[in-house]
């Protein structure tokens, strides 16, 4: 699942096709979409999609699981 965020610190949640469903969300056709791009010193990398002056870097959300340890 991926979570979105745009310049202005709005969120948009549950996504599984980031693309597919912010376009929806959005009210745009997913070809509207444009890849975002950032340098890095690893190279140039995809990071999220620009789309009616939106800039929305994407993320990845994984569920929060932490094992307890056992205190007597």
């Amino acid at each position: 699942m991926f979570m979105a965020m745009d310049q202005y610190g709005e969120t948009y949640h549950d996504l599984k096709y980031p693309r597919k469903d912010l376009a929806e969300k959005l009210g745009f056709s997913p070809s509207s979409l444009n890849k975002m791009y950032v340098d890095s010193k690893e190279g140039v990398k995809h990071v999220g999609y620009i789309i009616g002056g939106l800039w929305l870097r994407l993320y990845n959300v994984t569920p929060f699981e932490r094992k307890e340890s056992n205190y007597a």
